[in-house]
């Protein structure tokens, strides 16, 4: 997936910034490891601990456990450096270079394992894990992160985004909204594509086993199946919102645009993955179908108050994950959240499907304390490194591309400059073939060169 958005952000912003825009996603991976060895993973998931933050297995210490393993740390690792990948898109063209690592460090750090304990950990104060004590009986389900990750991430860009302002020449003097559009629709198809199939161990990977029964006798019936069924939902909503898209776009806009549908379908995809496990497909269809108008509501709604977000993050990923935290609420069967959550038989489930409203209660308090803490925790971040002139770069620089003035050169190289083809005064003359053998001396002759 970090493959997957590396492509993303790179077609979606001009030439002149893809050296940039991909260091950062490097740089995601590579400073997010760190800090969440050092500090995350015992902030997520450092257990025995209290409802709001981990305490133990800092840098992995007295590790692993009887129940946690290595895997595990480097699959949450994988859920951190995406809520990282996914701020660095909203702040792409106009950032520092040294903001993306204090800012990344600190999501991945402290931020999102916060977030992640509340709502993921055995001990979070509102964990659908938890042995007792649970939210309204329920506990919030975020089986994959909606919330957890595509929140955090789109939260965190929004303030990062806000308090930048929008890119030069992105809205015009008399205040209309002005197309800067990426340079390469080919990245973007390809980063598309590596996300979808990196969401299949987003979601159903989630399960983190797959050889368990469900029943007394298990039968061909498992958890398999549950994985299986995921790995459906997520596809029904995936597509559903790239084809909603599609045609939505063509009667506002008059075209048909394939960047508009691969941002449709990765909104789908943020939807789904809070409900994925616990829906049925004919209902990830509506997911997805509401999904892919929440994405233009929002477009058309940060056009209008002139934010700037190149990749759309803070709408994709903070808009389309809040539906998908409501969608489960709504939609969450009985039957499978008894599955994937088993131990408690009167736990609440979807108010559409007669379960009442307490998980949809549930799932409010998500995007609430999700909006309250990213925003108290990162918009100051921001704030701060804005102060100290640390977060956007000089007019100057924005203007001839960060590549060449912060990076060193351009992405792509035109031409070779040791191709002597290209020096001035130089021609190669055409070279003429022979009827002589090979062993003669003119077979063997070299063509001659003019400069």
């Amino acid at each position: 997936m970090q493959l997957g958005f590396a492509m993303l952000c790179a077609g979606s912003v001009r030439a002149k910034n893809t050296m940039n825009i991909m260091l950062t996603n490097v740089l995601d991976a590579a400073a997010g490891a760190l800090s969440y060895y050092l500090f995350g993973f015992a902030f997520a998931f450092g257990a025995p601990s209290n409802g709001f933050i981990g305490r133990h297995h800092f840098g992995l210490k007295t590790f692993p456990t009887e129940t946690t393993d290595y895997s595990f740390f480097l699959y949450q690792w994988a859920f951190a450096i995406a809520a990282a990948g996914i701020t660095s898109g909203s702040i792409a063209e106009r950032t520092q270079f040294v903001a993306y690592l204090i800012y990344s460090s600190f999501l991945t750090g402290f931020v999102y394992p916060v977030v992640s304990h509340w709502f993921w950990s055995g001990d979070g104060w509102a964990s659908a894990t938890r042995p007792d004590n649970l939210l309204f009986g329920s506990g919030v389900i975020d089986f994959a992160g909606s919330g957890v990750v595509h929140m955090v991430g789109g939260i965190a860009g929004l303030w990062g985004a806000l308090i930048e302002g929008p890119r030069i020449g992105r809205f015009d003097r008399a205040g209309r909204s002005v197309a800067l559009r990426g340079h390469s629709a080919s990245l973007v198809v390809l980063g598309t594509f590596l996300l979808w199939f990196g969401w299949y161990g987003f979601n159903p990977g989630s399960f983190l086993t797959i050889v368990k029964g469900y029943g007394e006798a298990g039968g061909y019936y498992g958890q398999w199946s549950a994985i299986g069924r995921t790995a459906v939902t997520t596809t029904m909503a995936g597509c559903t919102a790239a084809l909603t898209t599609l045609f939505s776009k063509r009667l506002l806009v008059g075209h048909w645009n394939v960047i508009d549908v691969c941002n449709g379908l990765l909104g789908g995809f943020a939807a789904i993955t809070s409900g994925c496990a616990v829906v049925e497909p004919w209902a990830a269809i509506i997911c997805g179908f509401v999904a892919s108008w929440v994405l233009i509501g929002f477009n058309k709604l940060a056009t209008k108050l002139k934010y700037d977000d190149p990749l759309e993050a803070a709408q994709l990923h903070g808009g389309c994950g809040a539906w998908g935290l409501l969608f489960t609420g709504l939609f969450a069967t009985k039957s499978y959240v008894n599955e994937v959550y088993p131990g408690q038989p009167d736990r609440p489930y979807g108010l559409f499907m007669g379960g009442g409203g307490k998980l949809l209660g549930a799932q409010i308090i998500q995007i609430l304390v999700i909006i309250g803490w990213v925003s108290a925790t990162m918009g100051p971040l921001f704030y701060v490194l804005n102060k100290m002139k640390l977060l956007r770069i000089s007019r100057e620089d924005e203007t001839a591309g960060m590549d060449m003035t912060r990076h060193g050169g351009f992405a792509y190289v035109y031409h070779d400059e040791e191709d002597l083809s290209f020096r001035p005064g130089f021609m190669m003359t055409k070279i003429e073939p022979t009827n002589a053998s090979p062993n003669s001396d003119q077979g063997q002759r070299s063509p001659s060169v003019n400069v």
